[in-house]
């Protein structure tokens, strides 16, 4: 294993642990607008450095630039949903958390 795998792999591991997070927080938090927010922040920086990853090993130029453009495509496409979403409830009435747990 060379140290460029090894570099690929510590940041393939991060973007993994990244979106699990994420994940988790979706499952956990108490309200749609702490999930959006799980989601949207954690979620894409995982995918970064996961992205980050496979273009350091992807050998080429061309295939590094496509991996980048998918990155960017998400990145941009997650925030005008996030931003829906968060409307959507808003219209809704859907209460924001108080920070007290019901019972």
């Amino acid at each position: 294993m060379s140290l460029l795998d090894g570099v690929c792999a510590v940041f393939m591991l991060a973007g993994a642990g990244f979106c699990l997070a994420g994940t988790v927080g979706v499952l956990r938090f108490p309200d749609v607008y702490c999930r959006l927010h799980a989601l949207t922040k954690v979620d894409n920086l995982g995918l970064g450095l996961v992205v980050v990853g496979l273009a350091l090993q992807s050998g080429s130029w061309a295939t590094a630039l496509k991996l980048l453009l998918v990155w960017l495509f998400v990145l941009v496409a997650s925030a005008f949903t996030c931003q829906l979403i968060a409307r959507a409830a808003l219209r809704r009435g859907t209460p924001a958390w108080s920070g007290r747990r019901e019972s």
